[in-house]
């Protein structure tokens, strides 16, 4: 929930599962968060946000022909000010994923099953700067 007179957090999602779109968008805007797009293409992921300027990307690991590994190295190289924070998504764990999401310039890492907006709100709030995938062993 945002707090009276403050901005909700403006989200993109890029997942090529529709059902999981449609959901996921209904649950992230039951919970404040403001999704201003979804897409199913790294393509469509970098023309919405270079035309949107979302806060924050949701980026699914495996999107058919593409990887999100690959979209987030694209939208990486967007101008500051129309680069969101990222977080990859799976429906898979992140140990899965392990030594490829360490040199992802993403946010982190959130498991679809754990996917809130307390969750993203968590990842974006964690100080310290990009944080380090739930459940990966601390330095």
């Amino acid at each position: 929930m945002t707090h009276p007179g403050s901005m909700p957090l403006r989200c993109i999602i890029v997942d090529d599962n529709r059902a999981f779109l449609r959901t996921v968008r209904d649950l992230l805007e039951g919970e404040g968060i403001r999704v201003v797009g979804t897409v199913s293409t790294g393509a469509q992921a970098y023309r919405i946000c270079r035309d949107l300027r979302p806060d924050v990307a949701l980026i699914d690991i495996d999107l058919g022909e593409e990887t999100g590994f690959e979209v987030v190295r694209r939208l990486g190289g967007l101008g500051q000010t129309e680069q969101p924070r990222m977080i990859l998504i799976s429906a898979y764990a992140a140990e899965d994923f392990e030594d490829m999401l360490a040199d992802a310039p993403a946010a982190s890492f959130i498991a679809k099953a754990g996917l809130s907006g307390a969750a993203i709100r968590g990842v974006l709030t964690r100080p310290g700067g990009p944080a380090a995938p739930p459940g990966a062993p601390s330095a």
